[in-house]
């Protein structure tokens, strides 16, 4: 593969971030950066087990996985300058890296962080669902109560993954039980997305990454599937991925609301870049929301960035390696899946993330895979 700068080590640098924490998480990561320095013919560094010092070549032949994005101080500590540095995200205020950002703040919410661009939301605005971005418990409120008398809504807790903490709310009453699970101390730390709910709903996901000098750019599905506690969570996508970046996806002839759901992740990401120009992402993965609305009316939004390793990151990667094992191949289509209930779930062929059980999330398998 092309090589922007030379690759020694690979290592996982851990967040501030308390979720992905689990030890299929844990797993997971380690097996993604184990690949990812295959693929650049480095070496993996696990930060469990080796100290700053064993990585004596220094910053400048590092590639960091940082657990969630990263800030611009701890970037610098880190000595991480360009995004060939970094499989993930740098951003100038925490608050940047989560889905807070997609929507304007309630009215004169006392507790907006620092860094807060008043503009961003109306600037989003075509390319997002209808929602508030809140940081108090009166605020979350008084914005639910505003959406209410127009169309359902989902209060989204913002560090929460997977699909997990949200909450669908139809009335006053399961407003006020939706608000009694939201923990006061994390709202003001990260805030909550107060948006309009969406039924029949399909999930794209749209996005690039850049790797040792080569780019991709994919399309693809999310699915969901139930948990060990029974709950809706995210359980793996597929992605059609081709070479070159995000402007590759644009030139593609594909269906309507396809198309349209790839034009709003390529605004959405222009907009923040301008409003947010010291934002550094070498991953840049954007969920996007088709689905009905209270009025029966077709809606299509981006719901949040990820400009981190995530769940489709199994699957890029093993396109990465599919384009590598071929440099005359433009298109590969991968997977991932993750299953619960069962340990040894994952079929032939496929690239295991995770087989076992966890001892938080029980019984699970975690699997990635090319499949033309």
């Amino acid at each position: 593969m092309a090589r922007s700068h030379q690759t020694h080590f690979v290592k996982i640098h851990p967040s501030q971030s308390s979720s992905l924490n689990n030890e299929h998480d844990r797993a997971s990561r380690s097996e993604l950066a184990r690949r990812i320095a295959s693929l650049g013919k480095g070496r993996f560094v696990d930060h469990d087990i080796l100290g700053e010092q064993q990585t004596s070549g220094g910053p400048t032949d590092t590639l960091f996985i940082p657990t969630g994005t990263i800030d611009l101080s701890t970037a610098k500590e880190l000595g991480i300058r360009t995004e060939s540095q970094i499989y993930g995200g740098v951003v100038p205020f925490p608050f940047v890296g989560s889905k807070v950002i997609t929507h304007p703040a309630f009215r004169d919410d006392p507790a907006i962080p620092a860094g807060w661009c008043p503009e961003l939301g109306s600037a989003l605005a075509p390319h997002v669902l209808s929602g508030w971005s809140a940081f108090t418990l009166d605020t979350v409120r008084a914005a639910a109560l505003d959406m209410l008398g127009r169309t359902a809504i989902r209060l989204k807790e913002v560090e929460a993954t997977a699909g997990l903490g949200q909450f669908v709310v139809t009335s006053v009453k399961e407003l006020n039980e939706a608000m009694a699970q939201l923990d006061e101390a994390a709202i003001a730390r990260h805030g909550v997305v107060i948006e309009e709910n969406l039924d029949d709903v399909v999930t794209y996901s749209v996005g690039t990454t850049r790797l040792f000098g080569e780019a991709i750019s994919y399309w693809g599905t999310q699915r969901l599937t139930s948990n060990n506690s029974g709950a809706t969570v995210y359980g793996g996508s597929t992605l059609h991925v081709v070479r070159g970046g995000l402007e590759r996806l644009a030139s593609l002839d594909l269906a309507e609301e396809l198309q349209q759901g790839i034009d709003k992740a390529i605004a959405y990401d222009a907009i923040v870049s301008r409003f947010y120009p010291d934002l550094l992402a070498s991953r840049r993965n954007y969920d996007v929301a088709a689905g009905v609305n209270s009025y029966g009316e077709r809606r299509i939004g981006v719901l949040e960035q990820s400009w981190r390793a995530g769940g489709a990151s199994g699957a890029e990667i093993a396109a990465f390696e599919a384009l590598a094992r071929d440099p005359e191949r433009s298109a590969v289509t991968c997977m991932t899946m993750e299953i619960y209930g069962e340990a040894d779930a994952a079929p032939d062929g496929s690239i295991i993330y995770y087989s076992g059980v966890d001892p938080v999330a029980g019984p699970m398998t975690k699997y990635a895979m090319e499949l033309e």
